[in-house]
């Protein structure tokens, strides 16, 4: 069994900006983040970044950390990429379907325009929620 932990979690009141860090979220099932504005009756309720894909960008210079590629969880210890779609996450109570990998950006965002590459088309990962609950910064994450 893999373990991680949540590095942060954040959200948006809109679409396409930077999300900002919270102390918790609460995650409802089959919409995502009460609160963000991604959750829904989608796909893609809830994205994940790991914090070694940021890393990746602060190695180019950019003063980037959670939130900024708004990414709603920062994690650490598990290769996000690396899970199949249909891998099933969770954290307490909370439990979550990957249901994509990577997406494609139809707009340069200012990271893009910054460093000429940004990590979440192609390390960011998303998911369904199966079972909602509370989940904080510190939070172990298990790979199911």
């Amino acid at each position: 069994m893999q373990q991680g932990r949540i590095v942060a979690v954040s959200v948006s009141e809109s679409k396409g900006e930077k999300k900002t860090p919270k102390d918790a979220v609460h995650l409802r099932e089959n919409y995502g983040i009460i609160g963000d504005a991604h959750a829904g009756d989608w796909h893609r309720q809830v994205s994940l970044l790991a914090q070694e894909s940021i890393r990746k960008m602060q190695q180019l210079g950019l003063s980037v950390g959670p939130g900024d590629f708004a990414e709603n969880l920062t994690t650490s210890g598990i290769d996000l990429v690396a899970l199949p779609v249909g891998s099933r996450l969770a954290v307490g109570l909370v439990e979550m379907e990957i249901t994509q990998i990577g997406k494609v950006c139809h707009t340069r965002c200012a990271i893009y325009y910054q460093a000429g590459d940004c990590v979440m088309p192609k390390e960011g990962v998303f998911a369904k929620v199966v079972s909602g609950g509370i989940i904080r910064p510190g939070d172990e994450l298990i790979l199911l």
